[in-house]
């Protein structure tokens, strides 16, 4: 027996958040560790003890062993939960922890390391009889290797880095012109993201299924299956909705699935919970994609339809405990799907963003689960994966689930960020995903450039903003005169005030007056006149009257100038742009290249004087753990170098200048 009565959770945000939340109704004493950029996290406060290990990169902090295990030997720590992420999959941490004497809640480092190089990790599956993808594990790195076995195994191909996972290191090459740039930036990215610039090659699967198994093994040799994931739903290679269970399996798809899960984690005398991916065809044909020795993010669409608490099932294990549960108990019940809230601009590629949670008010439905580790005034900054929470409803049948998961979205609130929010409900909403059809291929099949464009507000909802702004000021003008009767603040001795707003969103500009008596406002943009009233207003929330038609809307104002606005399920940031001097207008446009997102500078490929064309790289950029191509927009000749080598930079600043 391995017992032990506190544990460290060597991780951050939400999965920290949700080790604590089953450790602490255990009984077991929570300790969290933190960097600089995190002191003010949800987890930290949760925890019963915090320990700091370092400033906000990730290898100073979260990806330093010593400095989590000099944290543990600080704290008294018995145990340790790696959580996903940093370094749940890293062997060298699962050893370290098991020579210090402190029990490793997860598999051991031997299976570790096994399965955390794909070209090793099929090669045991292949000879424990898991069918595997045809590929090539790179044996020889060289360049012309991989065009050879490109070539034998037949395009398109599958570029993936062997250290690791998560979308980072992956390049589909769909002919044989692109394999080259394609392996050397699958190669920059696995390097600068695990350490290793080793890479494997696949077949590429047109349109399957992403289908992974739930496993869990004791220490006594028992392993059971908990039953399937579906987790087509991707973008850059990475998951964004999951559900439970896969809407296409069948009784003996299911079988057969389980119970080669259970044989590979049998095969490498597997320890805890793990996942077994496959990837499924249309032909119910699967093959061993990756196995993930780790909680998966998804997890709790499993726990949703088991009723299990897989973390409890995880401490019991390392406890030395043996699983209670046989093959033949486990049952499931209804439907679950779970959708990743990302900070992330989905009209820019998804690219990852910054900012800070202004206000923070998610769902409080039934059957609606949020695994969350934000709060007000938290600042997201671009050292971490910009993941926020995840919805995880369940219903009766699959529709139920569908239709509360895109509710509980539509009715959640978060300012301050710019996330995907709206994708997420479109995505639920479509029908391919609504009758259950979709592959790993759907989002590229089902949303063109133009639907993932930004959303452009209403002139109502710009009607509204500028309402919000204009009593803020006219609340703080009455703080600043309180000798003035409230009923004469919105009168000049030329009638009433009207205040002019500009608002800039989405590309369009609005330009608006408010012309304000009592609770009633007269709004004009152009030609269009909308009428406004306050019925209602407390704490954040109001009911408006807009055009004679009552609306519930959610606001925050910070300033006079910025207001936050929830109405008919959108949620926009209205600027106003009088407030400036003037209006700068962007100097011809042309040859500056601007950072697309908070990053650090990872490599710089040209100097002043170097002459570019379109779309030739001058720069990486790495932010919230993956690499980014900086491409010239147009020809010239590179003027000045603005930005420099592994420097953070900021959304919009000037990396370079072409002329």
């Amino acid at each position: 027996m391995n017992t032990f009565n506190s544990i460290l959770i060597a991780n951050r945000g939400e999965i920290a958040v949700r080790v604590m939340q089953t450790a602490s109704a255990l009984g077991y004493r929570s300790i969290a560790v933190y960097s600089e950029a995190d002191a003010l996290s949800p987890h930290v406060r949760q925890a019963d003890e915090a320990v700091c290990i370092g400033p906000p990169p990730v290898a100073q902090s979260y990806l330093d062993i010593e400095r989590i295990l000099a944290a543990a030997r600080e704290t008294n720590a018995g145990a340790i939960h790696p959580g996903y992420g940093f370094l749940s999959e890293n062997s060298e941490f699962a050893a370290a922890c098991e020579a210090a004497g402190i029990v490793y809640i997860g598999p051991s480092a031997a299976a570790v390391e096994l399965m955390a190089n794909k070209a090793r990790a099929k090669a045991h599956m292949a000879l424990a009889g898991v069918p595997c993808v045809p590929g090539y594990a790179g044996e020889d790195p060289s360049d012309d290797a991989f065009i050879e076995a490109a070539s034998r195994i037949g395009y398109p191909v599958m570029i993936k880095a062997a250290a690791g996972g998560g979308g980072r290191g992956m390049r589909q090459v769909d002919d044989p012109a692109g394999l080259t740039k394609a392996l050397a930036r699958a190669r920059s990215e696995a390097q600068h993201a695990f350490g290793s610039d080793e890479v494997i090659l696949e077949k590429a699967l047109q349109g399957p299924r992403h289908v992974e198994v739930q496993i869990m093994a004791d220490e006594q040799g028992h392993v059971i299956h908990l039953g399937e994931r579906d987790c087509s739903v991707q973008r850059r290679h990475q998951k964004v909705i999951e559900e439970a269970p896969c809407p296409a399996m069948t009784d003996k798809l299911r079988f057969a699935m389980g119970e080669t899960a259970v044989t590979a984690a049998k095969s490498i005398g597997y320890r805890g919970a793990g996942t077994v991916e496959f990837l499924l065809d249309e032909g119910d044909n699967f093959f061993f994609l990756e196995m993930n020795t780790r909680l998966q993010v998804e997890h709790p669409v499993t726990e949703m339809i088991t009723g299990l608490d897989l973390v409890a099932m995880q401490i019991d294990i390392a406890q030395g405990l043996p699983l209670t549960l046989t093959q033949a108990d486990v049952q499931f019940s209804g439907h679950a799907i779970e959708a990743r809230l990302y900070a992330e601009d989905v009209g820019r590629g998804f690219l990852p963003c910054t900012g800070t949670v202004a206000l923070w008010q998610p769902s409080t439905a039934e059957h609606i689960r949020i695994d969350a580790g934000i709060d007000n005034g938290l600042h997201i900054g671009p050292h971490y994966d910009p993941m926020l929470a995840k919805f995880i409803a369940w219903g009766e049948d699959r529709e139920s689930a569908r239709c509360r998961l895109a509710d509980a979205l539509k009715m959640t609130v978060l300012f301050g960020l710019t996330t995907n929010r709206s994708f997420l409900v479109d995505a639920l909403n479509q029908q391919a995903f609504a009758v259950g059809c979709v592959t790993t291929a759907f989002i590229e099949q089902a949303f063109g450039p133009e639907d993932l464009s930004p959303a452009v507000p209403s002139v109502e909802c710009a009607a509204v903003a500028a309402v919000i702004q204009y009593r803020w000021q006219r609340d703080s003008a009455r703080q600043r005169a309180l000798w003035v009767p409230a009923d004469l603040l919105d009168w000049s001795s030329t009638g009433s005030l009207v205040s002019r707003y500009r608002y800039v969103v989405a590309g369009n500009t609005l330009d608006l007056n408010v012309r304000a008596g009592g609770e009633d406002y007269r709004v004009r943009c152009e030609s269009t006149e909308i009428t406004v009233r306050m019925v209602a207003d407390s704490d954040n929330k109001a009911r408006i009257e807009v055009n004679g038609c009552t609306v519930d809307i959610v606001y925050e104002s910070q300033s006079g100038t910025r207001t936050h606005l929830f109405m008919d399920g959108e949620a926009w940031c209205f600027d106003n742009q009088m407030v400036a001097a003037a209006l700068a207008e962007t100097p011809g446009g042309d040859g500056r290249v601007l950072a697309p997102m908070h990053g650090r500078v990872t490599e710089i490929m040209v100097e002043a004087g170097d002459v570019v064309r379109k779309g030739q790289r001058l720069a990486s950029l790495e932010a919230m753990k993956m690499e980014h191509e900086i491409d010239a927009p147009v020809d010239g000749t590179v003027d000045q170098v603005v930005c420099t080598l592994q420097v953070q930079v900021a959304i919009d600043d000037v990396l370079f200048e072409i002329i």
